[in-house]
């Protein structure tokens, strides 16, 4: 993203200065709080970190309705936790500007996140970039010195009642939004942009979360674009443009011995370009009571997708901790619906399933998949279901 032009710079910051501290919002019970006049400095390099916290600490502790203001320029933040539970349940963080994080990646690197937002309840993110500068961190992954784990853009934890809507993030050091222990969260017009070789940086993650809903969004990253974690249920994903990247996934599941299953997912009108997978389900190789059940994917295009459809219950990276066992995952009731296009490689529908728990119910209805303008093939082991209409590569089941 590039720097505003310093006139730009120097026009908003004297424009920041007329917007006082406190002024009237649509909601006449509402208060807004603009961060400039807290001390905030649009110029992209001055910390302005406690001008934030400032900010959070007002609206969270008004009885009233609050927003949170932040103006067109460039602020460097250090990490900043958001903390709840806040005195009222109507908290709008309205961003025109960009949020910048330390390009030494060394400040955030061992934090986990970068801002996150903790038992917060009716908290809304309208518009705003966040820009995490993670290249240098990816570069010194694919060094293969040794660096810090790195730090998620964004987080919503133990929270309930979230909307994030016209949201860009730009090269997160991890994960770019994470929605983890949280219920009623709606996303719409997210953007993710991502280095298709940056390590670890799936666009959404949702975990341990009820009724999430993804709406209308484009994500180029170099992991999943969507990832599904342990205990997601009631999720809904529709309207998203996928690549580059690994697609969207379920998974990886099974990780744990006792661990949270997932239900009731739907991922519908989706469009994948030159990703690695299209819809993916993955889980480890070894015992696990995890499950995945009632899932829908629907109205899916494929454009050059190396695996469009995937079912993984052998994932063991690195050959570690799984060799010679098999996968305790429960996997049924999926059904792929209407799904269309090309894939990369020959095998473009690979159901490779637990031998001790094989995958049931499997549903295909009306799959076009082709591989250099013929017919693709399928695979299948240890998996159970059945087809209807026009399924091709012929099914495996």
């Amino acid at each position: 993203m590039a720097h505003l032009p310093r006139s730009s710079l120097v026009l908003a910051q004297i424009l920041s200065m007329f917007i006082p501290l406190v002024v009237a919002s649509p909601d006449p019970a509402a208060m807004t709080y603009n961060v400039v006049s807290l001390g905030a400095k649009a110029d992209g390099t001055t910390d302005s970190t406690q001008a934030f916290v400032s900010a959070w600490t007002k609206a969270c502790g008004s009885t009233n309705p609050a927003m949170i203001y932040v103006p067109v320029g460039r602020f460097y933040l250090r990490q900043v936790v958001f903390n709840g539970p806040c005195n009222n349940n109507a908290i709008i963080m309205r961003i025109a500007g960009t949020l910048v994080a330390p390009s030494d990646y060394s400040v955030l690197g061992n934090t986990a996140n970068w801002l996150v937002f903790e038992h917060v309840d009716g908290v809304t993110i309208s518009g705003g970039i966040l820009d995490a500068q993670g290249t240098a961190l990816w570069a010194c992954k694919a060094s293969g010195n040794t660096c810090p784990a790195g730090a998620t853009t964004l987080e919503f934890s133990n929270s309930n009642n979230i909307v994030v809507s016209a949201l860009s993030s730009l090269n997160s050091q991890m994960f770019h939004i994470v929605v983890n222990g949280c219920q009623n969260v709606k996303m719409q017009g997210i953007r993710v942009n991502a280095d298709e070789n940056s390590p670890n940086t799936d666009g959404i993650h949702v975990q341990l979360s009820s009724s999430v809903t993804i709406l209308n969004s484009k994500i180029k990253t170099g992991d999943d674009c969507i990832s599904i974690g342990p205990g997601t249920t009631n999720l809904w994903i529709e309207n998203v443009e996928c690549g580059p990247g690994h697609g969207i996934s379920i998974g990886s599941l099974g990780k744990d011995q006792q661990e949270a299953g997932v239900q009731n997912v739907t991922v519908k009108t989706v469009t994948f370009t030159n990703t690695q997978n299209g819809v993916r389900i993955k889980s480890w190789g070894r015992p696990s009571n995890g499950f995945a059940r009632n899932i829908l994917f629907q109205h899916a295009v494929m454009m050059n997708v190396q695996n469009p459809i995937v079912i993984d219950q052998n994932y063991c990276p690195d050959n570690k901790g799984c060799p010679g066992q098999v996968s305790g995952v429960k996997i049924s009731d999926v059904t792929y619906q209407d799904i269309h296009g090309e894939s990369a490689t020959e095998v473009a529908m690979k159901f490779d399933c637990s031998s001790g728990n094989p995958c049931s119910n499997i549903r295909l209805e009306d799959v076009k998949l082709t591989y250099n303008n013929q017919a693709a093939q399928a695979s299948c082991s240890h998996a159970a279901g059945t087809s209807t209409g026009f399924v091709q590569p012929t099914s495996c089941l």
